[in-house]
């Protein structure tokens, strides 16, 4: 739609005022009224004050003239110097405040932890655990291939902790060739239980960064048949046949990460072994326990406080 300029009489010292057809109105003031444009405060150790009044001291036109568009800001050139805010005045923070807060609720709460490159398995490896847990494992390789993952293992595997068969061997191995093929470092934590397969991804993290809460429990076994019900009994065979291969690669794999040899592991994998955490760290499945009497190593990290120091970082809020 054409639109209509009116100018109104100005008088030489008055302002010139401009209406659209919108009904909306702008002003352009002269160099006389422009002359007593008042005079930012200048702080000289602030180098975008200092280049603000600068401007305003030169040419006080640019920093009030208005575009076409209404919706549009004043134009400041001096916004297109990202270089004037490469040293910003000393940060500020409270106590008070807690950093990490998201600004909106996540959808759930693994979502959170998401956010924290945390994977937590708290559950048998049903296909749906596997599903989403190899789905966070990608989505974190995608949002940065360099930096660790932490995952949480608190399961029983394949199995109940009862015995009964809950999902196939092939829900651990699917976990288990995910985490190889990521070019992440993973770091992995016990907290609970890691049994059978569980006890295999427990394993199968980063070497030197495979912990263990002090008082999780591991334990490895032979993989178990599942139900045959009114099964022919050359089926009930064919399983046989496959539960004994899925049993002799488990056995390789914890060999692989534990350090030990075959016929060790083959040896206590014929009855269920279980392992404390220093058992586990003992036999090759963590390398560290986490335990409270760690302040010895935490002694060397520095306090927030000297953080905060080292960083210029000033409390303003001492509640």
């Amino acid at each position: 739609m054409a639109t209509s300029l009116q100018v109104s009489s100005i008088s030489p010292s008055s302002s010139s005022v401009f209406r659209r057809g919108s009904g909306k109105s702008f002003c352009s003031i002269n160099s006389r009224s422009a002359a007593t444009i008042p005079m930012p405060p200048l702080n000289p150790k602030d180098p975008f004050l200092k280049k603000l009044a600068s401007v305003a001291a030169s040419s006080p036109d640019s920093l009030l003239s208005r575009p076409s568009d209404s919706d549009t800001p004043p134009f400041l050139d001096v916004f297109y110097s990202p270089k004037l805010m490469a040293t910003p005045a000393q940060v500020e923070r409270s106590v008070s405040y807690n950093e990490h807060r998201p600004r909106k609720p996540p959808p759930d709460l693994p979502s959170l932890l998401l956010n924290g490159r945390i994977v937590y398995i708290g559950m048998p490896l049903v296909p749906a655990v596997t599903e989403l847990v190899i789905a966070e494992l990608l989505y974190l390789q995608y949002m940065d291939p360099k930096e660790p993952i932490y995952l949480y293992i608190n399961s029983t595997g394949t199995t109940r902790d009862d015995g009964e068969t809950v999902g196939m061997e092939s829900e651990g191995f699917a976990i288990y060739d995910a985490m190889m093929q990521l070019k992440n470092e993973i770091q992995t934590v016990a907290v609970g239980a890691a049994i059978g397969q569980a006890c295999l991804l427990l394993a199968a993290g980063k070497k030197g960064r495979r912990f263990m809460m002090p008082h999780a429990k591991a334990m490895i076994q032979q993989p178990r048949v599942p139900s045959s019900g009114l099964m022919p009994a050359s089926d009930v065979l064919i399983r046989a046949k496959e539960i004994v291969t899925n049993r002799d690669t488990l056995v390789e794999l914890l060999s692989k990460h534990t350090g030990n040899s075959l016929e060790n592991v083959a040896e206590v994998m014929k009855r269920p072994f279980y392992m404390d955490s220093t058992r586990a760290k003992e036999f090759g499945v963590i390398d560290k326990i986490l335990w409270r009497g760690q302040e010895k190593i935490m002694a060397d990290a520095a306090s927030p406080e000297e953080w905060d120091r080292i960083a210029g970082v000033k409390v303003i809020d001492g509640m």
